[in-house]
């Protein structure tokens, strides 16, 4: 297996040029001091993936993580030592609130820090990303009694947190859940069981920060009787000092596919006298309390496809520079397969979808900034819509991608891929999660179809058309974009606009939209991803002229544009075409 090395140059251009992170500190009223410092955040960040969190990552698949009798889980070797420096770096706390502890940078710069966990070893970022996800729904609804006695720690990684909804019978349709909460003096008794809880329990941090969702005595069925509570692992004296042990334990572990060094635990709530826990939000509010943590948690989870697919896309082509076999067109002598066309189609293809998935990821992910900074009622409410409507885009798109550029990176590999010695089997595994948690990519193409497109008439997606048909517009061709591909990616754009139409028109009919949700989340995620690539391929034009970047980065980038916009937009007239005919 190749060494893991984060692709900052790429990064930094995503957070500056594309995403336009100065612009944003400006009006998010964020640190603006994140700009000067972003080379250091992103060389330390690169230098830690590196050198801490990658090599642990295939030992720790082979290991695996153990559970004794007493429901105490033993995590892979190394793994808690890495994130002990995790912890003293202060990674858990760069985009936090400085008033539990955070150093309040911009989510979009954290986000970048994150890919580079995920590329180096996804079993171990899935802990800081479940406790960036508790840290942000008990930030947006606990109370400040809360908020005070359980954020500092949480944030600065000392203690994690997890997310507890899935039961045996209530997964989708999580108002299925029979977990109970009693009310007793100034918390709750909390009993049930809870299944697929990723990192439930385990060594890494002295405490654990279980977000439970549980229902209680007389609450209304369905998802508007459900109710969240906190529920530590360790109760938590005034002193800020850990007491005694609660009710509730890991029953078991899971043995899946991949993520095998990750702890998904099936939690046990209250055997003896009840876990104590306490409401966050309203009560039989719990399940709007939680949104806020798997919103975040899916836009995440699309970050972690992107990480896969870099990840597998350079295990690829350290393998094709080196791999002998062949003798390709135009070359006399056996040589490297990189040299044949086959292999080149298939790295390009997995070079630029990996790009147009960060870049549109970083943009996703810079909307959360803007929804948090102090913008006019009618800048938030625009935000809000685009936020919305990225994210399942982003989560759906970037995760079938990765499975596409992890297969395609075991392809090239050839026999080889199929064993485990090179990694990319263990990369392959590890990717195929990600269409599944945080919510399938099926109910994120019924999320954007039915809450997001139909659900405001079509509102949020027209302004995104509108300005995909605004950046058409304005580029030019060029020696590396063409008008033929100028002339694609505006038809594109008049195919979705007749796509939403079609949605519309057919919005009384909940199995139309059922039957052709993903097709409408497929087609928006690429043509969007096409829309940050002609944004790129124009930013880099002036960055160029600017000279804040090289030559050589330039025509790559304009290399790798190309082929997306030839090989990889065309793909939405299939989806278009379904669409089409499943409407008439």
């Amino acid at each position: 297996m190749s060494n893991y090395i984060a692709p900052i140059e790429e990064m930094k251009f995503v957070l500056n040029e594309v995403v336009g992170l100065e612009d944003l500190c400006k009006t998010t009223q964020s640190d603006s001091s994140t700009v000067d410092i972003i080379d250091t955040i992103l060389d330390a960040a690169g230098k830690l993936a590196k050198e801490e969190i990658e090599p642990i990552n295939k030992s720790g698949d082979l290991e695996g993580i153990k559970i004794n009798a007493a429901g105490e889980v033993v995590t892979a070797n190394g793994f808690k030592e890495a994130y002990q420096h995790y912890v003293e770096g202060g990674w858990g706390s760069i985009q936090f609130s400085p008033k539990y502890g955070g150093q309040g940078m911009p989510f979009v710069v954290a986000t970048s820090i994150q890919e580079m966990w995920h590329s180096a070893n996804m079993s171990w970022g899935l802990c800081p990303l479940l406790t960036q996800g508790a840290v942000e729904a008990i930030s947006h609804n606990a109370s400040e009694e809360l908020k005070q006695r359980y954020l500092p720690k949480l944030i600065s990684g000392e203690w994690s947190g997890t997310m507890n909804l899935t039961e045996g019978d209530a997964g989708t349709d999580v108002g299925a859940l029979k977990t109970r909460a009693t009310p007793e003096k100034d918390h709750y008794l909390i009993r049930g069981q809870k299944i697929y809880i990723t990192w439930g329990e385990h060594d890494m941090t002295e405490n654990i920060v279980h977000l439970v969702l549980a229902r209680l005595p007389d609450a209304p069925k369905g998802v508007k009787g459900i109710s969240l509570f906190l529920v530590p692992k360790f109760l938590v004296n005034d002193d800020g000092s850990l007491g005694e042990r609660n009710d509730l334990k890991a029953l078991s572990l899971e043995d899946k596919i991949g993520i095998h060094a990750c702890p998904t635990c099936v939690m046990s709530y209250g055997e003896k006298s009840g876990a104590i826990g306490y409401l966050v939000g309203e009560e039989n509010k719990g399940i709007q309390c939680m949104f806020t943590m798997m919103n975040n948690a899916r836009l995440t989870v699309g970050l972690q496809g992107v990480s896969i697919a870099e990840r597998a896309y350079q295990q690829a082509l350290s393998f094709c520079k080196e791999r002998v076999q062949g003798v390709a067109p135009g070359h006399t002598e056996v040589g490297p397969i990189i040299r044949h066309p086959d292999v080149q189609r298939m790295l390009g293809t997995m070079k630029s979808i990996t790009e147009a998935s960060r870049a549109l990821t970083y943009s996703a992910c810079a909307e959360v900034d803007m929804v948090a900074g102090n913008l006019p009622s009618n800048k938030l409410e625009f935000h809000n819509r685009r936020l919305g409507l990225l994210t399942p885009i982003v989560k759906g798109w970037c995760t079938e991608i990765a499975q596409e550029v992890a297969s395609l990176s075991l392809q090239c590999h050839g026999g080889m891929g199929y064993i485990e010695e090179t990694g990319i089997a263990q990369i392959f595994r590890d990717a195929r999660i990600l269409p599944i948690y945080e919510g399938t990519n099926g109910i994120q193409s019924m999320d954007l179809v039915g809450r997001k497109i139909i659900g405001d008439s079509g509102l949020g997606i027209k302004e995104l058309i509108s300005e995909m048909k605004e950046c058409a517009d304005q580029a030019l061709p060029s020696a590396s974009l063409s008008t033929a591909q100028l002339d694609l990616f505006k038809q594109s754009i008049e195919d979705l606009d007749s796509a939403l139409t079609l949605v519309l028109n057919n919005s009384d009919n909940k199995h139309h939209s059922g039957m052709i949700a993903f097709d409408v989340l497929m087609m928006a995620g690429t043509i969007s991803a096409a829309w940050q690539m002609l944004k790129s391929h124009e930013k880099a034009k002036i960055a160029f002229k600017n000279k804040t970047i090289s030559s050589e980065f330039f025509e790559e980038k304009a290399k790798t544009i190309t082929h997306f916009i030839n090989f990889i937009l065309p793909r939405y007239m299939g989806h278009f075409a379904s669409i089409a005919a499943a409407s008439c």
